[in-house]
């Protein structure tokens, strides 16, 4: 069956309507029509069975026929505090990261960051961010929609901390503490993993997020690229608290 998001205030009583881009892919690629039946989400963990009843160039409208709780979301939740990457590197982080079941991703502005994003060019890739990550949630059939939020510095991310967090920072430098070591026995229901930029986090930067109750934690003997470390350490993260790898 079909599977699309919308916004909760396109549900209205027992009606739902679906606007922009989807309605293309409903009567042009998929060719439905009256009487065919999709599932709608809200990106807030609400789904719809919806029956369409009417289609134009400009929306679709249907009736409601069963209210249900999706699935595909994890029972921890992941944040991602990803350090600024070049090229299209972000792009692909968030996808997977989508895909592997993040539920936040936090751009992070780094000392060592090479992109310098103008607030004007920072905002349009927020945008062009969450796009991608509505995309991916659309393709592995997820019931959330990650928030990939506004670019920010190391203290503002760190003030995202909420009690009782286990908040992971890969950092070369640490010898004396490995991954697989933390994350055994760990019963957190919320995890927060700092990734670096391509010249890694400075002293400073670990630091301060030390102070602020951040593990800094190894990977192994292998130094990992920015846009590996933060999708390797969601998905150990994953199966060793969450649902990846199955029952």
């Amino acid at each position: 069956m079909s599977h699309f998001f919308i916004s909760p205030e396109q549900v209205q009583k027992e009606q739902v309507i679906i606007t922009g881009p989807d309605v293309t892919h409903i009567s042009r690629v998929l060719r439905m029509g009256p009487g065919d039946v999709i599932t709608v989400l809200d990106g807030r963990g609400n789904g719809y069975r919806v029956r369409l009843t009417v289609i134009t160039r400009s929306q679709a409208e249907g009736i409601i026929l069963e209210q249900f709780t999706p699935g595909g979301e994890a029972p921890l939740r992941v944040t991602l505090v990803q350090g600024l990457s070049k090229g299209d590197k972000m792009d692909i982080i968030i996808q997977k990261g989508t895909e592997l079941g993040v539920s936040r991703v936090v751009p992070l502005h780094c000392r060592r960051s090479v992109v310098q994003l103008t607030p004007q060019k920072a905002g349009e890739r927020q945008q062009r961010w969450q796009r991608i990550a509505l995309e991916a949630a659309k393709q592995c059939r997820r019931a959330l929609i990650p928030r990939v939020t506004a670019v920010m510095d190391l203290p503002s991310a760190l003030d995202l901390l909420a009690p009782d967090t286990l908040a992971l920072m890969p950092w070369e430098g640490e010898r004396g503490r490995g991954l697989k070591g933390v994350l055994q026995g760990q019963s957190s229901r919320e995890v927060v993993v700092f990734i670096g930029p391509e010249g890694g986090f400075d002293p400073a930067e670990v630091a301060l997020a030390r102070q602020r109750g951040v593990l800094p934690v190894s990977l192994g003997p292998r130094i990992l690229r920015t846009e590996t470390a933060g999708l390797a350490v969601v998905a150990m993260v994953m199966y060793e608290l969450g649902d990846l790898g199955g029952p």
